[in-house]
């Protein structure tokens, strides 16, 4: 079979969406014979001339999250040999789960002119469903080796931690009074967030690290338990769950709220616990810091489920089943 070459188009090599929906399969597609590449279309007139460059050399173009107007949309489709769709978050609506008009028009628009779309979770894929029928459900995934390193957890504290950006501090800021609960119950509770802030003048004790990919996962290894509140809408339905991918493959038990596709890879009771009120995020993490054993318990119990389901292998041969018939 001769090498197919797929380019990935997103707004940065940074981004998140890039380097979980594209990188980190790029050694496994080449296994497959393709030849990946990446462009940024962000950036003005010359990023885009680029990119529709590299497009009309491309066998496949993979669009990672992004829309377009009209006229770029047009161009694209037109130097494309085949065009995909992947998308990660809920792009048609506005982050506070409001209806945007303009975001869904550019969102139908792109999405009916695709060959094909990869949805991070069923909540995207049955909106993508309305405007294209050939969606395939391809969850974020992670490589459970990269999380699982041997780092020495505190004794005298024990530390909750939370993995995010500025984008989704709101989150934090909305389960703190919860934290802040539980640390009178767990006196030597504390806050541990890997992003790029910290929260000032807090009832909790707050450890700032700042984000950086080359230590993440020893940061994660060396906490005692993950958190991922979310709200309840159609941006937080949106979400893929990567942050509970991550506590999971790190061994940590996980204290989620009861939404999107966080409610459908923790198991509640067994992996961690799914929570739906301020009440129950205390108890719930009061419980997970007094018993050491059960910590260690649903760490495993999370990290072969993100290796049995949610692990890198499963996700590129899905995608490349996706290839091979386009």
């Amino acid at each position: 079979m001769p090498e197919r070459r797929i380019l990935f188009v997103s707004k940065g090599e940074q981004a998140s969406s890039t380097r979980y929906r594209a990188y980190q399969f790029f050694p496994g597609l080449a296994g497959y014979g393709y030849v990946p590449r990446h462009a940024t279309i962000s950036g003005g007139i010359l990023a885009v001339v680029d990119t529709l460059w590299q497009a009309r050399q491309a066998d496949i173009v993979v669009v990672i999250r992004k829309t377009f107007p009209p006229l770029l949309l047009g161009l694209l489709r037109r130097v494309s040999r085949r065009l995909v769709f992947d998308l990660d978050d809920a792009i048609f609506c506005k982050p506070d789960g409001s209806h945007s008009e303009t975001r869904m028009k550019r969102f139908a628009a792109m999405i009916a002119a695709s060959d094909h779309v990869l949805a991070g979770n069923r909540f995207l894929a049955e909106k993508a469903a309305l405007f294209n029928p050939a969606v395939s459900v391809i969850p974020t995934c992670v490589d459970v080796e990269k999380y699982h390193v041997a780092s020495d957890k505190p004794q005298d504290h024990v530390d909750l931690v939370w993995i995010g950006s500025a984008a989704t501090r709101k989150y934090l800021v909305d389960v703190l009074p919860a934290l802040e609960m539980a640390a009178q119950r767990i006196p030597r509770l504390r806050l541990k967030i890997i992003a790029d802030f910290t929260l000032p003048q807090t009832a909790i004790p707050v450890l700032a690290i700042p984000w950086d990919a080359a230590t993440e996962a020893a940061e994660l290894a060396s906490s005692h338990i993950g958190i991922a509140p979310l709200r309840d809408d159609d941006w937080s339905r949106g979400k893929c769950a990567l942050k509970v991918l991550q506590y999971m493959a790190a061994g940590l038990p996980v204290v989620s709220s009861r939404t999107g596709a966080n409610a459908e890879i923790v198991v509640d009771g067994e992996t961690g616990y799914l929570v739906d009120d301020p009440a129950q995020w205390a108890q719930r993490i009061a419980e997970l810091a007094a018993d050491a054993a059960l910590r260690r318990n649903m760490g495993e119990a999370g990290r072969a489920r993100v290796a049995g389901t949610y692990a890198l292998p499963g996700a590129l041969d899905a995608m490349h089943r996706v290839f091979s018939l386009l």
